[in-house]
């Protein structure tokens, strides 16, 4: 089962780069793991806000689990007769939500909410800004298009029950909203290994913070797809390859894909909505909307004047400044959108670094007498 494109335009990268030990993809997967927007996302929230237990589920995990479940897909479909590439899903995979804000889909609102119409801020469209243009100081990591597809529409909130890639290739720099496909089946392989990746781990991560309890969970779901998040990842994983092994389509069977809806379901109203999380997600949210409003004055106030904000007793300013002066050349090129620029700079923040920053800005440094 071949993609609709040729191999080759999943293969091409903006700059030319032959590696003799290193296929495409692998090259691929070792320069997002390199990156320093790979690394912050040990620091980011999946689900539960900068967790002080080390067991419970972070952005990096989610992402290595994810590309570990899109290369188990390829692999066993590859055993039926299918071509496809396990190293170009790892990548994608690895990639994936390399563009997620601090505080998960909370700070996806907060960020939407500060730009105010005039942009959109989408983690899966600036995953793809991230490894295009932002890494790097402004020169982006030389990836793959196939892999730089896959990151783009990977969209683990859209629920559907098959998927087939597109016939042609994406424009990617067009793609501004969550409704397109992505063009390879790794890609369609990494969107369902998104779901699979996260539906029974943060169940796994509820119990363990005892927002909900095991037998709350629908019964349907314990006795027929598993009571633990590798028992549910094997039953939605065999079920993808076994009813797609024949087909020209990646899906599930009828009566997996209800119980997977059933599983989001309860999740969505269980955990998602559980008042814990929402009252953590309004606060990730006021963090990130007041850091938003102080920098943005920041800038209105200083431009591009760098002197100025290395003279700040702030650290917060500091770090700002430095970035601004890195950045600039893109900057320039890109429009020199302040709303933009502020945003780009907190989506890349950490939890850990945005709750540091409001406390600069908030709370005072305490005397220091002789």
């Amino acid at each position: 089962m071949k993609n609709p494109l040729n191999q080759e335009v999943y293969e091409t990268r903006n700059v030319e780069k032959k590696h003799p030990l290193r296929g495409e993809f692998f090259r691929d997967q070792t320069a997002i793991i390199h990156s320093m927007p790979f690394r912050r996302l040990k620091h980011k929230t999946q689900v539960f806000f900068a967790p002080e237990n080390d067991h419970v589920c972070t952005r990096i995990e989610h992402v290595m689990h994810v590309a570990t479940i899109g290369a188990t897909i390829c692999k066993g479909l590859n055993n039926f007769g299918w071509e496809l590439n396990p190293e170009m899903a790892y990548a994608i995979g690895l990639g994936h939500d390399l563009g997620h804000a601090p505080f998960g889909h909370a700070g996806e609102t907060a960020l939407n909410r500060k730009l105010n119409g005039d942009y959109k801020f989408i983690h899966e469209v600036n995953s793809y800004r991230v490894v295009e243009y932002l890494a790097n100081g402004g020169a982006g990591l030389n990836l793959t298009y196939g892999v730089k597809d896959g990151i783009i529409n990977h969209n683990g909130e859209s629920f559907e029950q098959y998927l087939k890639p597109n016939s042609q290739p994406n424009d990617l720099d067009k793609i501004n909203d969550r409704k397109s496909i992505s063009s390879s089946y790794e890609g369609c392989v990494v969107r369902f290994s998104d779901k699979i990746a996260y539906l029974g781990r943060d169940i796994e991560d509820a119990l363990l913070a005892d927002i909900i309890k095991i037998d709350e969970v629908p019964e349907k779901i314990r006795t027929e797809v598993g009571e633990t998040n590798g028992q549910i990842i094997d039953m939605l994983v065999r079920d993808l390859i076994e009813h797609s092994k024949e087909s020209d389509a990646i899906g599930f069977s009828d009566e997996l894909f209800e119980k997977l809806n059933i599983l989001k379901t309860f999740n969505l109203r269980h955990i998602y909505s559980h008042p814990t999380i929402l009252h953590y997600r309004k606060m990730g949210e006021n963090i990130l909307e007041e850091l938003f409003d102080y920098l943005l004055d920041v800038h209105s106030n200083l431009g591009e004047n760098f002197e100025k904000y290395q003279e700040s007793k702030i650290p917060l300013v500091f770090r700002f400044g430095r970035y601004l002066e890195r950045m600039k050349d893109f900057y320039h090129n890109d429009g020199n959108v302040p709303k933009i620029i502020v945003c780009d700079y907190i989506a890349g923040m950490t939890d850990n670094f945005a709750l540091d920053a409001i406390k600069q800005i908030k709370i005072p440094a305490p005397l220091r007498f002789k």
